[in-house]
């Protein structure tokens, strides 16, 4: 579907407002395609679609939208399965404002998640046929619909249900701590399709005190969690955790790589007079201008990159194109983090969105936000030092899998180069964390699907999403 990459209405434009810094020329947003959205389409096996014109008159059952086919047991559409999804694999508790009776509608299904999901259990989708580790794919290929029981349905609503099975885990848990249904492979290597698992978790703090400004609906502090990435043992089977020297060789590579980055601070003004309010399409306008800046360091990377002569300019465009996004969030995690949850988040703190904005809020927006704020505090915790976001930044940008390549193989062996450099610089210099290469390298098929995901929210969402991503993680990481 074309979609309109016109800056959202209302509160004019950020040039001429009292208070907020004068931008430069207008530049246009960023591109929003590239990516290989054939890679990370929810194709569950779990789900059915019905391949006849009738699909075109069926409703679903939830909310009455155009229905895409039969989705864990009964006839609904996409956003009511991947909000079922969600809300099983997550184990969340929503709470009713009202008397748990309210409207399920496609303009209004968003309101309230408490009778959404309560809808759904009553219309007989089966939480069964949804795979353990949350992932794509179900674990029953003939699911139907199922009927339980009030007493049930209130378990499940209530978060008991969560809670036995929670006990039950911490019981009986495996040594490797890994999650049900979640094993590590024989060779404890990231896969690439690996993100969440359902065994551990992050509370949305933050979250729950905007929810509860904005919206006056308080949210269950200890059950707004999310999923925590999978951890792997430490006994690696390409180079064995031992106190060692850093080889010459990936030491000098390393330094090729930090002499091409651009870590001083963003140029982007980012400062506002206190008092000011910052309309939503003025904090749009800020976001451009950041993605701008920060894709233009990008673009001067690549052409001082060590290995810049051993690729033609077809493949860098191709690469390029269809990483840029996920380069900006590596950085933007990383080597630019303190101003990006520092001063921009000073700035979205002065943007204070409508009831309509907060209404029309996606399901895709919701899922960005809470993978957004799992993978700040995997970042925070890490505190990922210069040398291994280098390595990173270069194996998530090498990319073999990308279509249109010419020199795959070529790639492919950059890649491993700077794999195995990677490890043998973390290995060397935290000894005494032996899980710390595998949880860097998770992180970056994370940060794929997230850049995937995001190119479904609306242009006009992003500054909700912004203020709400980075408010929470402040505010969470000012209580450590």
């Amino acid at each position: 579907m074309e979609r309109d990459e016109r800056p959202p209405s209302g509160g004019g434009g950020g040039g001429g407002s009292a208070g907020f810094l004068e931008p430069p020329a207008a530049l246009p947003p960023p591109p929003r395609n590239g990516f290989c959205q054939d890679e990370l389409a929810e194709l569950d096996p779990g789900t059915i679609s019905v391949p006849d014109d009738r699909t075109e008159q069926r409703t679903c059952l939830i909310c009455g939208d155009r229905a895409t086919g039969l989705h864990y047991g009964i006839i609904s559409c996409e956003g009511c399965k991947g909000f079922f999804k969600r809300s099983i694999c997550n184990k969340r508790v929503y709470r009713c404002s009202r008397d748990k009776n309210c409207v399920m509608s496609r303009k209004q299904r968003n309101r309230c998640q408490y009778c959404r999901l309560l809808k759904c259990l009553q219309m007989g989708m089966n939480r069964k046929a949804i795979r353990e580790d949350g992932m794509p794919g179900g674990r029953n290929k003939s699911i139907g619909p199922v009927q339980i029981s009030e007493e049930e349905i209130e378990r499940i609503m209530s978060g008991q249900e969560f809670e036995e099975e929670a006990n039950h885990w911490s019981n009986h848990g495996d040594s490797d701590h890994s999650s049900p249904g979640n094993r590590a492979s024989e060779s404890n290597q990231p896969s690439p399709g690996s993100t969440l698992s359902s065994s551990r978790s992050v509370e949305l703090n933050g979250f729950m005190a905007f929810r509860e400004q904005y919206m006056g609906m308080s949210v269950p502090p200890h059950y707004q969690y999310i999923p925590h990435l999978f951890s792997y043992s430490g006994h690696s089977p390409l180079l064995p955790p031992q106190a060692r020297s850093l080889d010459p060789q990936s030491y000098s590579l390393i330094h090729q790589l930090l002499s091409a980055e651009d870590l001083e601070p963003l140029g982007t003004p980012m400062l506002i007079e206190d008092g000011y309010s910052v309309t939503q399409a003025e904090l749009f306008a800020l976001l451009c201008r950041l993605a701008d800046e920060l894709l233009f360091r990008q673009i001067a990377w690549i052409k001082k990159l060590p290995f810049f002569c051993e690729l033609s300019i077809k493949d860098y465009t191709c690469l390029l194109s269809s990483t840029w996004q996920e380069l900006i969030l590596l950085s933007s995690l990383t080597v630019y983090s303190k101003q990006i949850f520092g001063e921009l988040a000073d700035v979205t703190a002065k943007y204070s969105p409508s009831d309509e904005e907060l209404h029309r809020f996606s399901d895709e927006g919701m899922e960005v936000i809470e993978r957004l704020i799992y993978l700040y505090h995997k970042f925070h915790q890490l505190k990922v030092s210069n040398e291994e976001y280098a390595c990173m930044k270069a194996i998530n940008f090498l990319n073999q899998d990308i279509r249109g390549l010419t020199s795959a193989s070529q790639l492919e062996q950059l890649n491993k180069r700077y794999w195995y450099i990677c490890q043998d610089f973390t290995e060397y210099k935290y000894t005494h964390q032996p899980n710390r290469f595998p949880d860097l390298m998770m992180c970056l098929p994370e940060i794929r699907y997230i850049a995937g995901k995001m190119v479904n929210v609306p242009l006009e969402q992003l500054p909700l999403l912004f203020k709400v991503v980075l408010h929470s993680c402040k505010t969470s990481v000012g209580k450590e």
